[in-house]
């Protein structure tokens, strides 16, 4: 099993941030199996193999721009409607969050922490899902896939996303916290500190390379890893 000590190490030494911004899907919300339906009604539209939810997990992290013509070629637009279809029939009755995140995105704006959301799930739909859960009025703002002209781990939907905010890319000590390598380039391309969510189990996404958590993104900075959203409501309590 790898090794987290030294990157939960750095989790401990993490200083205050101005602002932080959270992926979404399976960081503040449990959708997995709700991608893996909308998924696999895509996949029996084409006659294709059905997609394990281990699957899901080990290969969904781009947006659906950038990751369906991958998976779909020529027909991916046609693909992408079928899936956001089937996604969009069951997600506002199905979602929900995961454990401690409510009491997480309580506690940040209680300490006056300005927050976002930046996500490769579809603009429209993401904003109604945080609509739906009632907690749109603790993020300054919520940019999903197809807001700006690229979507994670490109920068501009970080930057469309601070807009108006006040806070500074270059200066403000902000955390990007997420689950996958989409969200951990993200935060490099975007000059945020990068803190990886993990899963139950103590165990990351396998779109984050072995050897990127035993020496962070491009060899950089170890990456501070946690698997408790209690664990970041202690720390952040006590910075």
């Amino acid at each position: 099993m790898l090794d987290f000590s030294q990157n939960q190490k750095q989790f401990q030494k993490l200083t205050k941030p101005k602002a932080i911004i959270f992926d979404w899907d399976n960081t503040l919300v449990d959708t997995w199996p709700l991608i893996q339906l909308a998924i696999n009604s895509t996949m029996e539209k084409f006659n294709r193999q059905p997609w394990s939810l281990q699957q899901v997990r080990d290969n969904i992290h781009k947006s659906m721009r950038d990751s369906f013509p991958e998976i779909f070629q020529q027909d991916w637009q046609q693909a992408g409607e079928i899936y956001r279809q089937s996604y969009q029939a069951i997600n506002l009755n199905e979602i929900k969050f995961l454990a401690h995140s409510l009491d997480l995105i309580k506690t940040i704006n209680q300490l006056n922490i300005k927050q976002f959301v930046v996500s490769n799930k579809i603009g429209l739909t993401l904003r109604k899902e945080i609509k739906k859960l009632a907690v749109e009025q603790y993020f300054f703002s919520m940019i999903g896939a197809f807001d700006a002209n690229n979507d994670k781990p490109s920068s501009d939907p970080v930057e469309l996303a601070l807009l108006g905010s006040e806070i500074d890319l270059k200066n403000d000590v902000i955390w990007f916290i997420g689950d996958t390598i989409a969200d951990v380039e993200c935060a490099y391309n975007s000059n945020c500190q990068p803190i990886i969510y993990g899963h139950s189990g103590n165990q990351v996404s396998k779109t984050i390379s072995d050897d990127i958590i035993k020496n962070g993104f491009k060899n950089n900075q170890i990456i501070p890893v946690y698997f408790d959203h209690l664990e970041l409501i202690n720390l952040l309590k006590n910075l």
